[in-house]
């Protein structure tokens, strides 16, 4: 990042911290308390984010030796009952893509009730290492013919490596990923070996309701979840062999059956595609596959017709 001589004092002295460490430092992120006038730390910030905007409205030739990048604060603040991405995208005046990439956010559901990275300058951050679909998505959308300025931002105890696009926002394809509120296959290469509805047992012979979805893969392959959840139970069942049970919201929960081994653990905080297990034939099993239920209060539904669809 480029330091100019409009940067002075205490936002010289952090940006010099930056140059020469390349992190964001966690103590040097303000908490902002409240979202109105009678907060300092959100009154600064504001006036950043209108500077920051009127430096990418007149972004050109004049202004090429100075990286917009170069200007980027970042605040915390610790979000209230009854917020959402929206409300706080509005009131700070920041596209909600940068609130949703800079706090890996892939959907508007996930939004907790941890503190939030508020950025001065609008634009997408795209991490180095992407974990879920939707940071894959960001960051091959863009590719190597986009510039962008590589950062290192403090997420708790770690520093991450973002590619930061000053000024850039979702494409339509990224908006409606990111807005779609429907189901994710659990798996990336698979064959449905067995549909649900009725069926015969392929190891008992007897005619039953098969509640989910079989699909076929090899040993081993990663098993992801299908939304963003919290992982409800996990265990050793007679028929599902190993298995991971997500609860997604107060309606719905997915279950994933015969894992060879179980990469999650109780009670963890899921992101859509996180790896939560892999393929076997555990259980009451004639092959390597993933057994996929979804459940919505606690009655199977057809995952073939909710998968890519929004939730009713």
């Amino acid at each position: 990042m480029c330091l100019t001589k409009k940067r002075q004092g205490a936002a010289l002295a952090f940006f010099l911290l930056i140059l020469v460490s390349g992190v964001f430092p966690e103590e040097a992120y303000l908490l902002i308390k409240h979202l109105n006038q009678f907060d300092e730390g959100f009154k600064q910030y504001i006036q950043e984010v209108e500077q920051n905007r009127r430096r990418l409205f007149n972004r050109g030739p004049a202004l090429e030796e100075e990286s917009i990048a170069g200007f980027l604060t970042i605040y915390r603040y610790l979000p209230s009952a009854g917020d959402d991405i929206f409300f706080l995208a509005g009131r700070c005046n920041i596209p909600y893509s940068s609130l949703a990439s800079l706090n890996r956010i892939s959907h508007p559901s996930s939004l907790g009730q941890e503190a939030l990275l508020l950025p001065s300058v609008p634009g997408i951050f795209a991490p180095e290492k992407p974990e879920t679909d939707f940071e894959r998505l960001l960051i091959s959308a863009r590719g190597d013919d986009i510039p962008g300025e590589r950062l290192w931002i403090r997420e708790g105890s770690q520093s991450r490596p973002y590619i930061f696009y000053p000024g850039d926002d979702f494409s339509q394809t990224e908006r409606i990923f990111f807005l779609n509120s429907g189901f994710r296959f659990p798996l990336r290469d698979y064959r449905i070996s067995s549909p649900y509805g009725v069926r015969r047992n392929p190891v008992t012979g007897k005619i039953r309701f098969h509640q989910g979805l079989d699909l076929a893969a090899p040993e081993g392959s990663p098993v992801y979840a299908c939304a963003a959840g919290t992982v409800t139970e996990t265990g050793e069942d007679p028929v599902y062999g190993n298995f991971i049970i997500v609860k997604h919201g107060d309606n719905w929960a997915s279950l994933y059956g015969h894992l060879s081994k179980i990469e999650t653990s109780l009670r963890s905080e899921l992101r859509s595609g996180n790896l939560i297990g892999r393929v076997g034939s555990t259980g009451q099993s004639t092959g390597p596959h993933l057994h996929f239920e979804l459940r919505r209060n606690g009655r199977a539904e057809d995952p073939g017709r909710l998968l890519f669809r929004s939730l009713p």
